[in-house]
């Protein structure tokens, strides 16, 4: 298995590549499929615009740490193919969607269905023998952030040319072809551990057991669930604040791509080097710095009077962000027990996806409640909270940072 781990590494990549690309093509737009659904009252707009991401988030929260347990029961290729073509069928399926109520069923459907970065974690992490893991992991996270930069610019260049139903279509695709890639070019030899005596009915919760008999992984995965929780706070609502403050007859979801899509590509850069800086000033640091950068990044964008200002600051806080995630990787990389990929990544997968649940609905309550450049405030303050979170729990350098 060992000896195939870079043919792994780079199919699983352009996959993941792949997938998050269509997946990222509708975000540009969601709130405003909302409208053609026939939702017209802003603060409606608002409500099922923060929904429709919570409601994905909530059932991935339930599902991910069961997947991720199975993966490590029944192989991780299966569960990459079962993220992708789920994904597939039900983006597909949005494009039919008559009611926001049909689209928000769908989009829950997806968050049991999907999960397609922690999948393909622990698939790439399991192949890979742990002195390549940084390089290996590093560059499945650029693939995945090169997939958020072009999705959002794809979904918004579709949706002012085509539609937005068409938009789902094309996701669809995209990521039926990504499944295809993994199930044709991915050769695990996966071989299935035999189950201890008397510990059968506790594997799926294997990840959580790790997690809470680690201190130090406790402190990561809190910092790292209130860092995501604090920049999907702004996700939803960031098309309706352009909305605002946008010149009449601007082509809008082009533009919200722009935007989401550039900070995503600022992300890809800011892996890799983040990433690689992180191992000389040490992960804590760098997660400290990072947090705390992201607090002054979001505070004035709230006071932003034209697209610019919002995607200058946009591209900032992307690229801080992602010295956020890649410290927070490798940490993960450093304490995780071997053999327990698919259950710590899956239960991992569930702490973002609770952040993922409740961030949207802070925020669109924020702008229902304040208004809309409050939301850039709260956020701001959230991501101090997480900063300082990271500098009181994780441990000074120079102290054990392994799991017992």
């Amino acid at each position: 298995m060992k000896q195939d781990w870079r043919r792994t590494l780079y199919v699983v990549t352009g996959a993941e590549m792949t997938a998050l690309l269509g997946f990222m093509v509708v975000i540009p737009f969601l709130p405003y499929y909302v409208q053609e659904l026939g939702v017209s009252d802003p603060d409606q707009v608002k409500f099922w615009s923060g929904w429709l991401f919570s409601g994905t988030a909530i059932s991935m929260a339930v599902m991910a740490p069961i997947w991720g347990s199975l993966a490590d029961r029944f192989g991780r290729k299966l569960m990459v193919e079962r993220a992708l073509f789920g994904g597939a069928l039900v983006f597909t399926a949005m494009g039919f969607a008559q009611t926001v109520e049909q689209l928000l069923v769908l989009r829950i459907i997806q968050g049991l269905l999907t999960g397609t970065v922690s999948a393909a974690t622990a698939l790439v992490a399991s192949h890979t023998p742990r002195e390549q893991s940084g390089y290996a992991l590093g560059l499945l996270q650029t693939g995945i952030y090169l997939g958020n930069s072009l999705g959002p610019l794809l979904g918004g260049l579709v949706a002012d040319s085509l539609g937005y139903r068409p938009a789902f279509w094309i996701t669809g695709a995209l990521i039926f072809l990504a499944g295809l890639a993994v199930r044709f070019m991915v050769d695990e030899q996966f071989t299935r551990p035999e189950l201890s005596q008397g510990k059968g009915d506790t594997r799926l919760w294997d990840g959580l057991l790790v997690v809470l008999r680690s201190p130090i992984l406790r402190a990561v995965f809190l910092t790292h669930m209130l860092a995501r929780l604090s920049a999907r706070v702004v996700g939803p609502m960031l098309p309706l604040f352009l909305e605002e403050i946008s010149s009449p007859g601007v082509r809008l979801a082009t533009m919200a791509g722009l935007i989401t899509g550039a900070g995503a590509g600022a992300s890809a850069i800011g892996a890799f080097l983040l990433g690689s800086a992180s191992d000389r000033t040490g992960q804590r640091k760098m997660l400290v710095w990072c947090t705390f950068g992201l607090s002054l990044a979001y505070l004035p964008q709230g006071l932003t009077q034209n697209p610019l200002q919002l995607a200058l600051l946009q591209v900032i806080a992307g690229f801080l962000m992602a010295g956020v995630l890649a410290s927070v990787s490798a940490l993960l990389a450093r304490l995780v027990p071997e053999g327990r990929h698919g259950a710590v990544y899956g239960l991992s997968s569930t702490t973002v996806a609770i952040a993922n649940a409740i961030g949207p609905l802070v925020g669109a309550s924020i702008a229902v409640w304040w208004g809309l450049r409050d939301v850039f405030t709260v956020t701001a303050v959230l991501f101090s909270l997480a900063g300082g979170l990271a500098l009181w729990l994780l441990p000074m350098p120079g102290k054990p940072t392994r799991s017992a």
